[in-house]
This record gives C-alpha cells, structure tokens and sequence, in this order.
C-alpha cells in the first residue's frame, strides 16, 4: 500500500510539473523565443512559429484556406526572410486535418519578364482562391502594386488553375469598374471631376466630401482603387470582391462575373470615409458579418465588425467582436480571412501578427467564432487545438 502510495503521488507530481511546464512553454513560444511549433503536435498556440512538416516556418501571410476534395489549403503571401531579399509571390500549404501542414511551394511566381505586372519587384498582398464549379478553376484574386511604384498602383490581379496547387497562370490587372459609379451613390453626386484640391485633407468639408464621393468622382475614368481585399462566394455561387478604396478611406463591394475573372460594373460603397482596411467576410444564419481593421500601418489597432441582411444592402457597423487580452489590439494581429470548416462546422478567423522587420517571420493567430444572442464574437485562447 506504502509502494501503491508512493507511485501515485509521483504521477501526480509528474503530472503537476508537465502542466507547468506545458504552460511556460506556451508563454516563452509565444513570445518567439523558441525554435518553433508543429501544430499537429502542440495544437494552435497562437504568435508561436507554426511548422510545416519539413520543420520551416509557414510563410503564408494576409492569405486564406479553401477546402476542396477533403483537403484544405492555405494559400498566403511569401515575404523575405532577411533585409534586401524580394517577394516570390504566393505560398500554397495542403493538410488534411488543419494541423499537418505540406509546403506545396509557389502556386502563383513572380514573373522574370520585363515590363509584367506581376514583374520581380512588384508587391502582392491578401491572396484569395474560390474554386469556380462551373468552370472547374480555381481563381485567385489578390492587392497589386507595380515594381517601383510603392503603393500608388493600388490595382487588383487575377491568376488562374487547374488544380488547388498551381501554378496559377496569371491573366491580368487593373483598377475597379472603370466609367461604373456605384450602386448607391446618388445620381445628384455623380460628376466626374477631380476636385480632390479643393478641400483641406482631414478637414470636415474634406470628410463630407469623401462621404460624397469625392475620390470616387477622381477614379471614375482609371477606375476605383482596390487594395486591402478578399474574396467572398454566397450561397448561390455568386461571387464578389470586397477591398479597401478612395485611398483606404471607404470599402467596395463588386459583384464578379460568373466565372469570377471579372466584374460586372456592379458594386456598392461601405462606410464612406470610415478608414477601414482587412476586410474579412462571413454567413450565418442569413446574415452577412464583416470585420475589418483601421488603417494604422503595421501596427494593430481595434477591430471593426459590420453586419446586413443583403451583401449589397446597407450595412451597420457594431461594437468590435473580439473578447480578452488585447482586444483592443485585436490581440495585436491583423484580420485576413474568415472560413468555414465543414468538418467541424466552424468559423474560423484567420489573422497575422506582423513584423515589419522582417515580414516573413510575421506569426499567426486562428480563433474560433462563437455567436451569443445572435452577434460573433472572436474569444481569445492562447493554446487552442481543434
């Protein structure tokens, strides 16, 4: 009995200690002093450095994960390791449980060729892939800016494949709807004209102004500018491209057309002079949820949350959804993405920690949402497994 004794009270302690040091663990890893973690050994624990299955850093970034055949992927921007070193273009990861993470390589390359759009040297952010069931491709939107131009572009890029993987071929680039004015700007307000001189910037004549589409009067030859953005296909196959315009002062919504390579000239304005940015969109229960960012550089600033009962109604902005430490940081990350698990039948919001320093060692952060009386919420957990 003395023995029997001894042995449980040595697995208790043997327990104690390894929920202690499982807790520390999680801390210093967190703080990104530790080599890094494969999530399909250690769940999510979130700011750490998720491995891949070769033991690299996964260096996909402002992207998204489509699942498709029972497979997911996770596609994302690859940024430099070290000061000096250009952009390669998209990352693609494949898992079968979310955790287990392949490196596929670049779906979609930076192209060699002078004079491309997508020419080494240029700048691609917030990658999106939707699979087109009609046409059997998988179509990638993504924020373009042209190689020494820093982000004066501010166009939009469309690639294209035949498989999840790639590589994406890519097709082309530009603004938004040229000669389109949108769907709920008043045909009093339409004019053309460039008055953007007119006013003082950051001046309340300035922001009505805005409100009243002064920039979109500006772009309205060259089309609208499309940089921050995602993709979001409803339930009847539509699809539309959502993303930051009037100089990141106002959100579009454009409706794409059916074989998601273009718009239709379709498109509506989302908080006119609001300074959003990042946004990521979701469904449920019939209503439409989209969380955005402020526009504060790389620094993390609150989230934003709106909701509408059409994707092309009106919408209402609502206090921001994320609950715990540093929610007024968005726990010190970026929204980029928002998806549904059909195994788990989970909403799962996808942010990244960015270091500017060196970009592609920016961390990431996967929480899940909750709904309570009928509004999300994101919930922080520092260690979260499926």
């Amino acid at each position: 009995m003395k023995n029997l004794k001894f042995i449980c009270s040595l697995s208790l302690l043997r327990n104690r200690y390894a929920v202690v040091l499982s807790l520390i663990m999680v801390s210093i890893c967190a703080r990104g002093e530790c080599g890094g973690i494969s999530p399909s050994s250690q769940g999510l624990i979130q700011g750490a450095r998720w491995l891949d299955i070769e033991g690299e850093h996964i260096n996909a970034h402002g992207g998204c994960v489509l699942f498709h055949d029972g497979k997911y992927y996770w596609f994302g921007e690859q940024r430099p390791l070290a000061p000096g070193m250009g952009q390669e273009g998209v990352n693609c990861y494949s898992s079968n449980d979310l955790t287990t993470w392949i490196p596929e390589g670049l779906a979609l390359t930076v192209s060699e060729t002078p004079g491309c759009d997508i020419e080494r040297g240029c700048i691609i952010e917030r990658p999106k892939v939707v699979y087109n069931k009609n046409t059997g491709k998988f179509v990638m939107w993504f924020h373009l800016e042209l190689k020494g131009k820093g982000y004066g572009a501010a166009r939009y890029g469309v690639a294209v494949s035949d498989t999840p993987v790639g590589p994406f071929t890519f097709l082309s680039s530009g603004r938004v709807n040229p000669k389109q004015y949108p769907l709920n700007l008043s045909e009093g307000l339409r004019n053309g004209n460039d008055e953007t001189g007119v006013y003082q910037d950051w001046s309340p004549e300035w922001i009505e102004a805005v409100t009243k589409g002064l920039f979109v009067n500006r772009d309205f030859n060259e089309g609208q500018m499309s940089r921050d953005m995602t993709l979001f296909v409803d339930d009847d196959g539509k699809a539309y491209h959502i993303y930051s315009s009037e100089e990141n002062l106002t959100l579009h919504i454009a409706e794409l057309s059916d074989d998601y390579l273009s718009h239709t000239g379709k498109y509506i304005r989302v908080a006119p002079a609001g300074h959003n940015e990042a946004p990521m969109v979701m469904k449920a229960d019939g209503k439409y949820w989209m969380v955005t960012s402020g526009c504060t550089g790389w620094k993390p600033n609150e989230a934003r949350l709106f909701m509408s009962d059409s994707l092309m109604g009106e919408w209402e902005q609502l206090p921001n959804p994320c609950v715990g430490p540093k929610s007024e940081i968005t726990f010190g990350g970026q929204g980029n993405f928002i998806f549904m698990d059909p195994v788990s039948g989970k909403h799962i919001a996808m942010f990244d920690i960015w270091n500017p320093e060196c970009l592609g060692d920016s961390r990431h952060i996967w929480l899940p949402v909750t709904f309570e009386k009928g509004r999300p919420g994101i919930h922080w957990r520092q260690y979260w497994s499926f």
